[in-house]
């Protein structure tokens, strides 16, 4: 507008005579210099890159890995691209979160253990408790190499400001700076030790109509729209760390409804029906056997108050049902924005399924129903039993039932849809590297290695994995496992080759390995700076 108002000054002054042609010369110089040119904007083609993660999710709780639970919307990506069959974590959920953002072991960048008070005393090292500034984060490093980065959901790696999500890499941040919380609310019990967090600043949540799976996608969501709008042909990153399905149980009714009757069939049909599915899938054949049911399960044909606990499956099931369906809601996103061809999507889980114990009866309402506001339930071992088909132990131990959850990897414009499952293994520490690589930066010290060979036909690399917390230890080399727990005196070895389900204890047999593998693992333990476990204690010594 101000273009042409420049023009018709202009042409009012000139002589009549000369008006047409003199005024048709300053047009088009009036529209070189003051109209705006429509240069075409460069196109980085450089892949978006998302990485989703749940919490406290079992190995068999979703549809495509063998579960009953609805999760059309993961079963989706994993039919368009990649499903693994071994994909490790860290056990627990800080440890595995400070990996997937700095690519190497836990210990190595203060996470050894669990997050730190805000109020303790700040003592420096391998269990501090929050990530330390000597790597860098998978935000930092793809910052610089152009990306936008965004993150909605669970921190759990530092709960001091100076520790926070826009310190450490991330453009915009939204969402719960520490651990287990109330779906609905921040409870006046948990108002000194849970925070929620807009960007850097503190942030109250609404009273009424906040649901946190909700949430954490609303504002996912809003940073794709934003994006698009703002930053035309640049690659973004986002992570999104759900807390669903950990506890406590909190579901929406509707959710809740499609399952409620279904878990009368109890635990043990439950997971006998999931290993069927698992094998009509293919993702276990004869070389699996199905764990035995710990003896401080009892037989669901013996258990009381099956309705109590069939409503506490129900809920964890619509926790799941509805991550899922917000997930679809975030793909859907990528769509209608042109930003679904050319974005990778990995999701995993922090960890396996829960078997902890929580005093719920000091922190529930008992007039409020199993999943509702005011309430605070777990599901239990018996369940978690179930969730981690077929593998034994769980979130916390070392044996396949802690550190190995699903593992979804989808990439329309790269990855061709996988028939089956993959054998490719993998590690939380290979996704930095793995984003590196494919953000084109180079990478720093890295302990992980990307995992592009699953789909660029490259050779699988040889990789030794290891693991300590809280005094479970573990180490993994091809496909030999020697595991311990904190309270047991001695290794045992596995062959995961031909018993991936950790049944036969090979340790005697296989003396020399063993040796081997233990010497080995002390120069890991030592390089990384683990402790010995205090044991009838709660932290490293």
């Amino acid at each position: 507008m101000k273009g042409r108002k420049v023009v018709q000054s202009v042409l009012s002054k000139i002589n009549t005579r000369y008006s047409f042609l003199l005024g048709l010369v300053l047009l088009l110089m009036v529209s070189f210099i003051v109209l705006p040119s429509h240069k075409k904007i460069p196109i980085d083609t450089r892949p978006n890159i998302i990485y989703i993660m749940a919490d406290d999710l079992g190995y068999s709780d979703l549809g495509c890995y063998g579960g009953e639970v609805s999760t059309p919307n993961l079963d989706q990506l994993a039919s368009n691209g990649i499903k693994l069959k071994n994909f490790y974590n860290n056990s627990r959920c800080c440890p595995t979160r400070a990996s997937l953002l700095t690519g190497q072991y836990p210990h190595s960048v203060g996470m050894g253990g669990m997050v730190g008070s805000n109020q303790s005393p700040i003592v420096k090292g391998s269990y501090q408790g929050f990530l330390n500034d000597s790597f860098p984060t998978i935000a930092e490093e793809l910052k610089k190499a152009g990306y936008n980065t965004y993150m909605s959901g669970k921190w759990h790696v530092g709960e001091r400001p100076e520790h926070w999500p826009l310190k450490r890499g991330f453009d915009w941040y939204y969402g719960l700076i520490s651990g287990a919380s109330s779906f609905f609310e921040i409870t006046p019990a948990e108002r000194d030790k849970r925070r929620f967090v807009l960007d850097d600043k503190d942030y109250e949540i609404p009273k009424e109509g906040h649901y946190m799976t909700d949430a954490f996608t609303d504002h996912a969501i809003g940073y794709l729209d934003q994006h698009k709008k703002d930053h035309i042909g640049k690659p973004f990153f986002l992570y999104l760390a759900y807390t669903a399905p950990h506890f406590p149980l909190h579901a929406l009714e509707t959710d809740i409804a499609k399952y409620e009757g279904l878990y009368m069939q109890g635990w043990d049909v439950t997971r006998e029906k999931r290993f069927e599915k698992m094998k009509k899938l293919g993702l276990v054949d004869q070389r699996y056997r199905l764990s035995e049911r710990p003896d401080v399960i009892p037989a669901w044909e013996n258990a009381t108050e099956k309705k109590i606990w069939a409503r506490k499956m129900a809920v964890y099931a619509a926790m799941i049902d509805r991550m899922d369906q917000n997930i679809g809601r975030l793909v859907n996103t990528l769509k209608s924005n042109g930003q679904y061809e050319n974005t990778m999507i990995v999701f995993i889980s922090d960890n396996g399924a829960c078997a902890e114990t929580v005093n719920t009866k000091l922190l529930s309402d008992p007039a409020k129903k199993i999943g509702e506001r005011g309430s605070y339930h777990i599901y239990g071992e018996s369940w978690a039993n179930a969730s981690n088909t077929p593998f034994k132990k769980y979130k916390h131990y070392m044996h396949e039932g802690g550190i190995v959850t699903p593992c979804i990897i989808q990439w329309p414009a790269k990855i061709k849809p996988k028939m089956g499952y993959s054998d490719g293994i993998g590690h939380v520490i290979d996704l930095m590297p793995t984003a590196l690589e494919l953000a084109g930066a180079k990478s720093p010290n890295l302990a992980g290695k990307s995992f592009s060979y699953l789909w660029s036909k490259g050779k699988a690399p040889e990789r030794t994995y290891c693991w300590e917390h809280e005094g479970n230890q573990a180490i993994r080399k091809g496909n030999w496992k020697l595991v311990k727990e904190f309270q047991e005196t001695y290794w045992s070895l596995y062959n995961l080759a031909t018993d991936p389900t950790e049944v036969n204890d090979l340790s005697g047999v296989e003396a020399t390995r063993t040796k081997a593998m233990m010497e080995e693992y002390a120069v890991w333990f030592a390089k990384v700076g683990a402790r010995p476990y205090k044991k009838g204690g709660g932290k490293a010594e």
